[in-house]
């Protein structure tokens, strides 16, 4: 029996409810017996191998489930009608989600998903972000003021998903007989984490590509993973074209910075520094490098990983206007 009902595109920037949203599918699918799971990654696997194992049969799973991530590199036509025609083909029992971190997917694929299962899931706006942090710590019997929470916002990817991680670590160090300040969120942040990916942006910014490859190595000796690494990076780099898009009306205030996650002087700083090296179209390219070594370092596994991401970097800095 074939029906299309179990074909969905998750879309957007907001990791954490998109995962959510996985899961739900995840839940229906296990009720009903013994459930697979496959992910793929588009531009690691071919269609025509996603579209394999989606059309066949599986003797022992009850019901299946397949994941395919990056979705928004199929463009060729023949690709697009192969997993077009998996969307709209699919068995009973089997569902296939189509994930990106962009807002729109090739148009064929669109079509073929049932319009209340296509869903785009955004960041959060400014008083949604605060209000969630300020929620997490009442939920944990804390209390953090607005200078904390900003410093959060500050230093933590903007999804609920990195949001959730990094709150639940704060909360082994935070104090608890008082509410927790911007001071405090600093410096257990930097503590557990004396580098990350927005320290690794800062060396970026900075035009350093020596220090920036000694903080990636760094990085990777902490057994950091290269997608996690990239995943913060192009959270700083949609943050810079943010920033450059506020430039183009005249020098921002502190209000205008603020409603883009830009309110500490060492953030403003990193991006007026990255202002002045890469321009709009150069940030676009970076987004699309890291996308490109996000699908390489998956594919490559982990035995050439420092060596791609050297050159990944690399790349980077040669993409400064």
């Amino acid at each position: 029996m074939k029906s299309a009902v179990q074909a969905y595109i998750f879309l957007g920037p907001e990791t954490g409810k998109k995962n959510d949203a996985i899961g739900d599918v995840r839940k229906k699918l296990a009720a009903a017996g013994a459930l697979e799971e496959t992910v793929f990654y588009a531009g690691e696997t071919a269609p025509g191998a996603i579209a394999t194992a989606v059309q066949n049969h599986s003797l022992f799973a009850q019901s299946r489930l397949f994941i395919v991530k990056n979705a928004e590199v199929i463009k060729k036509k023949d690709e697009i009608a192969l997993i077009a025609s998996c969307m709209e083909e699919l068995e009973q029992g089997t569902a296939l989600i189509l994930v990106s971190d962009e807002f729109r997917l090739a148009a064929g694929l669109d079509e073929s998903c049932p319009k209340e299962n296509r869903k785009v899931f955004y960041e959060l706006f400014e008083k949604e972000k605060s209000e969630w942090i300020r929620s997490f710590f009442r939920r944990e019997g804390r209390v953090i003021d607005p200078e904390g929470i900003d410093a959060i916002l500050e230093l933590v990817e903007n999804n609920t998903d990195a949001l959730s991680r990094e709150c639940s670590r704060l909360m082994l160090f935070l104090p608890k007989d008082r509410p927790a300040g911007a001071q405090d969120v600093e410096k257990w942040l930097s503590h557990s984490r004396e580098e990350s990916a927005f320290t690794l942006f800062s060396r970026i910014a900075s035009g350093d590509v020596s220090k920036a490859i000694e903080c990636l190595h760094t990085l990777l000796g902490a057994k950091e993973s290269p997608p996690a690494i990239l995943a913060g990076l192009a959270w700083c780099f949609r943050k810079l074209r943010d920033y450059l898009s506020l430039l183009q009306n005249g020098e921002p205030d502190s209000f205008e910075l603020k409603k883009i996650g830009l309110s500490s002087p060492k953030a403003r700083s990193d991006y007026t520094a990255a202002a002045r090296r890469y321009s709009a179209a150069a940030a676009d390219a970076c987004l699309a490098l890291t996308a490109e070594y996000d699908i390489l370092t998956r594919a490559q596994g982990a035995v050439f990983e420092t060596v791609l991401m050297d050159r990944y970097i690399l790349k980077i800095f040669q993409t400064a206007a």
